[in-house]
């Protein structure tokens, strides 16, 4: 038994999330497309271009935001048709099946369609997907999450803590909508100071509240990360960023004066830069290799791909051990850059904690060491058949 599994202790009869139907209509390279399954891993084989990865993109969208592609939303209607795509799923959770659809209005107000969300029929925001399935993936674009700019690391975050806080993206939604208008008023000189000083309000307000759980999420997650899993490197995590400082520090309350007060004052250098110079929409997510005492940037393309695993697998355990749940991971491609011995570890931690994962690949072989335990689907040319 590797060392997180005996220093945290998951319970026994632990509800599990899973999409046991899945629908695509005028997805990508999908006319129409079915696929059953059950709670045990998913594999997807097939040649590059097959159609697996926009499996996995469909699946997605049953967390908020724009998907793994990060794909507007016109750009996922079937190429070469004219109807607006579709996903329809079956998630098995605690409470026993819901029915979730999502897909692209085209009736929407400005003719490109604007995203809609169905539970049990009835219409939805797409925060309210967080109640019921938590989501999680690692795809080859995120092989630079920890060279590039602080934007995808703050989305992975944010990602890990909707699994806590079923509101966290309605606050940064609001945090958001507040910064543009914000940003508008004061470009255009208009901004009048009882508007702004409301706008900023809204921001002080939605922001700590962004910070505290952000911050949160990242200490639970530390310590869990510290232990490591099984081959995978221990990480150790921070957050950066001013506001997360003064929490550190003061209430939240009084974060929340300090920054209503340093947007009021930056109002000048922010109608001529754009945006805001501070809040929680500059912070950061600092990782280092424990073992190596080395920053993730550092360490090489397989070291940060190993880290990435090592934390996506710590934050399942630390649900499962406190919140009796796991997420939906979904990892395109990603066996192919590991070794054995971590492919077996990946797999058995999986496994272990009974866990549904929909997993891609070109080759078969790489998923040997799951033996039975998963479920095996071949693609290729956009149909989906049972693996041989």
């Amino acid at each position: 038994m590797n060392t997180v599994l005996q220093q945290m202790p998951v319970a026994a009869d632990r509800p599990r999330t899973a999409v046991t139907r899945l629908t695509l209509s005028a997805f990508r390279c999908y006319g129409h497309a079915r696929v059953e399954a059950d709670r045990r891993p998913l594999v997807l084989t097939g040649p590059n271009g097959a159609g697996k990865t926009n499996l996995l993109e469909a699946l997605s969208f049953l967390s908020p935001g724009r998907g793994l592609r990060r794909a507007k939303l016109a750009e996922i209607d079937q190429h070469g048709g004219s109807a607006a795509w579709a996903v329809a799923t079956t998630v098995a959770g605690a409470d026993g099946a819901v029915e979730i659809g999502t897909g692209r209005d085209p009736l929407s107000a400005g003719g490109v369609g604007r995203r809609v969300v169905r539970i049990d029929g009835a219409p939805a925001g797409q925060n309210a997907l967080s109640q019921w399935v938590s989501m999680l993936w690692v795809t080859p674009e995120m092989d630079r999450l920890f060279v590039d700019g602080a934007g995808a690391r703050r989305r992975f975050l944010d990602r890990l803590v909707f699994s806590y806080d079923a509101a966290h993206g309605s606050r940064i939604n609001a945090y958001d909508h507040a910064m543009r208008e914000r940003s508008r008023l004061l470009r255009d000189g208009a901004a009048n100071d009882s508007w702004a000083g409301a706008l900023e309000a809204m921001m002080a307000e939605h922001g700590v509240a962004i910070a505290a759980a952000r911050a949160e999420v990242v200490a639970r997650l530390d310590s869990a990360a510290r232990l490591g899993v099984g081959p995978f490197p221990r990480a150790a995590i921070a957050i950066g960023g001013i506001v997360e400082g003064w929490l550190a520090d003061m209430p939240a309350l009084a974060a929340e004066d300090r920054l209503r007060a340093l947007l009021h004052d930056s109002r000048g250098r922010d109608a001529e830069s754009g945006g805001a110079a501070d809040g929680p929409h500059r912070s950061d997510l600092d990782v280092h290799h424990v073992g190596r005492n080395l920053a993730a940037a550092l360490c090489s393309t397989g070291e940060q791909k190993a880290l990435l695993l090592s934390l996506v697998l710590a934050h399942a355990r630390l649900l499962a051990a406190e919140r009796a749940a796991t997420p939906i991971l979904l990892l395109d491609e990603v066996a192919a850059h590991l070794d054995r011995d971590r492919r077996a570890a990946l797999f058995d931690e999986i496994c272990a904690l009974d866990m549904q994962a929909w997993l891609t690949g070109t080759d078969d072989l790489l998923f040997e060491a799951f033996g039975t335990r998963a479920n095996r689907l071949s693609v290729e040319n956009a149909t989906i058949s049972a693996a041989a």
